[in-house]
C-alpha cells in the first residue's frame, strides 16, 4: 500500500543549490511516485510510495544527484510522521520571540546518543529527542542559536535537516 509521504531536501535553493519545485516534481515522478507535489520553494515533496524510509532516501538522492549535479541529501518521513512531530509541542505554547524547529535525523539515536544531543541543551537551545527527530526550542531566532554544526556532529547527531514548526504545521494541514 502506498503511503503519503514528504522528502526533506537540505540545503536547497540558498547559494548555488538551486533546486526548481517542477524539476523536483519531475525527477520523482521519474521514479515512479504518486500523486507528486511540493510545497514552497525551499525542499518540501510530497509523494505516495509503498517504500520505506531506507530505500526512499538513498534512491531520491540518486536521483537528484544525477539530475542536478551536485548531492542533495534527503530526509523522508511519512505524513502520519510530520502530523505526529507537529503535534507533539514538547515545549508547550510559547511565546512571541521563540523558535521552535525540528530537525529530522536518518536514524533515531540510541538512548545514550540521545542523551548526549538532549544534553547540548543551555541557556538559548533546548533539545528534546523524539524517535529520528530532535524538537530544538530556541530563545530568539534561528541565528541567535549558541549551537554550532560542530556540537551537533559532536554529539553522535550526524547529517540533519531542520525546519520550523510553523512551516511544518502548515505543510501538516495539507497532508492527508
Amino acid at each position: 500500500m502506498a503511503k503519503q509521504q514528504v522528502a526533506f531536501l537540505r540545503a536547497v535553493n540558498v547559494g548555488r543549490r538551486r533546486v526548481a519545485m517542477a524539476d523536483l516534481k519531475a525527477d520523482l515522478e521519474g521514479l515512479g511516485f504518486d500523486d507528486v507535489w511540493t510545497y514552497i520553494n525551499s525542499g518540501y515533496a510530497v509523494f505516495r510510495s509503498p517504500l520505506g524510509r531506507a530505500r526512499l532516501e538513498p534512491q531520491i538522492e540518486g536521483c537528484l544527484a544525477a539530475s542536478l549535479g551536485f548531492e542533495v541529501e534527503t530526509f523522508v518521513r511519512t505524513a502520519a510522521q510530520v502530523e505526529a512531530a507537529v503535534a507533539l509541542r514538547p515545549f508547550g505554547d510559547l511565546p512571541d520571540g521563540v523558535t521552535h524547529l525540528v530537525a529530522f535525523l536518518r536514524a533515531a539515536p540510541s538512548a545514550s546518543a540521545a542523551r548526549t544531543i538532549e544534553g547540548l541543551s543551555g541557556e538559548v537551545d533546548q533539545l528534546v529527542v523524539e524517535g529520528a527527530d530532535v524538537h530544538w526550542r530556541i530563545e530568539g531566532a534561528s541565528l541567535d542559536t549558541a549551537l554550532k554544526p560542530k556540537n551537533w556532529k559532536a554529539a553522535g547527531a550526524g547529517l540533519t535537516t531542520t525546519r520550523n514548526v510553523t512551516m511544518l504545521t502548515k505543510l501538516a494541514a495539507k497532508l492527508g
